[in-house]
């Protein structure tokens, strides 16, 4: 395994001028040897364009890729010793299941008796044992990407594993059972894993790190924990969570915070209450989790609309709105509550804390610290 130093930018123009111009904006960070990380983003982000420049697929415009120190930036994808998952399955229909797994190791002439415990114990992991003498022609589609999967699995010696949205084809219960069985093969071995993906639930329970992508830049990167509860900007509170932060529009006013009109004062540090006296206008954001029902004209509560009240099993999702008192359209707010909502119908009038140690704030749409 190894780690790997970028410090690149990547345009799809010949001379960009603008941060539009670009599929990735200028990135300088390094992926540890043994960590596990998820790339995750919307389409169009720039996830396969950062994961094609580290295999070698795509050398980056500008800048460099280092493994282990040495310059890669102009090494082909033999020659960086990457192992490649892509999003649909890549192997050979002719041969067995057995012959797909063992052909990375029998290429590189490997002894014959490691390839066979090496092929073992990789279709062990994947249930594919009893499946190793069939031809890979007559198998589903998602038996075939565990087989791919199994192909960038068997080698020992690679720098890197990169999964390029490698669940795709495959069934949501097996997704499950699958990123269980990469995220028990990771613990185990320690092998430098990066793995692409727009699913939220894939990046959080798959890596130890996870990098969130928009519009060609990486907005912040950190674990689960991390994102979930302090976002770095109002697109990771957006999300991350489901349903995503909810935002509200806020102003400091006469020695409080002021939202629709209603005036605040919750307990904040010294640093937070000096950035958002400077800064006058500014967003609060709070998780829908956090949220909680209080009794009319409680002092840290505000009066939302009920629009409409779900059963969902474990849990009552209220959605509903918040005059901002300036005649502007209400800001939605959702909140998850517990069987207290039960009661809630659609026009009533309820109060929600939405203050407490989760709440963040967001000035031009970065986190205050």
């Amino acid at each position: 395994m190894a780690r790997i130093d970028l410090d690149l930018a990547h345009s799809y123009v010949a001379h960009p001028q603008k941060d539009e111009d670009y599929a990735l904006l200028p990135l300088n960070f390094t992926f540890e040897d043994g960590g596990a990380y998820a790339l995750l983003g919307p389409s169009g982000c720039g996830k396969t364009t950062l994961l094609n420049c580290i295999s070698g697929l795509l050398r980056p415009s500008q800048g460099t890729i280092r493994f282990d120190g040495a310059d890669v930036t102009e090494a082909s994808p033999q020659a960086r010793n990457i192992a490649q998952v892509f999003q649909f399955p890549v192997i050979y229909d002719t041969m067995t299941v057995g012959e797909n797994l063992a052909f990375p190791l029998r290429n590189r002439g490997v002894p014959a008796d490691k390839v066979r415990e090496r092929v073992g114990r990789v279709a062990e992991m994947l249930d594919l044992s009893s499946s190793l003498d069939r031809r890979a022609s007559g198998l589903a589609a998602d038996a075939k990407q565990k087989i791919s999967l199994g192909r960038g699995l068997v080698r020992q010696d690679v720098s890197a594993i990169l999964f390029d949205e490698p669940l795709t084809v495959i069934d949501p219960h097996l997704k499950w059972q699958l990123r269980r069985k990469l995220k028990e093969i990771h613990q185990e071995f320690r092998l430098t894993l990066i793995y692409v993906t727009h699913d939220q639930t894939e990046a959080l329970t798959f890596a130890e790190q996870v990098v969130v992508m928009s519009r060609g830049k990486a907005v912040q990167v950190g674990s689960a924990d991390a994102l979930f509860e302090r976002p770095a900007h109002t697109f990771v509170g957006h999300f991350i969570g489901s349903p995503g932060m909810n935002f509200l529009p806020g102003q400091w006013r006469d020695g409080a915070i002021e939202v629709a009109g209603r005036r605040y004062m919750p307990e904040l540090p010294p640093q937070t209450l000096a950035a958002l006296q400077t800064a006058g206008s500014f967003k609060i954001g709070v998780r829908p989790e956090y949220l909680q029902l209080a009794l009319a004209d409680h002092p840290q509560a505000m009066p939302v609309r009920v629009e409409r009240a779900q059963d969902i099993g474990t849990y009552w999702l209220v959605t509903a709105t918040v005059a901002n008192g300036t005649g502007e359209a209400p800001a939605t707010i959702r909140a998850r509550l517990g069987t207290e909502a039960a009661a809630l119908r659609p026009g009533d009038t309820a109060w929600l804390t939405a203050f407490n140690r989760h709440t963040c704030f967001y000035i031009n749409e970065e986190l205050v610290p």
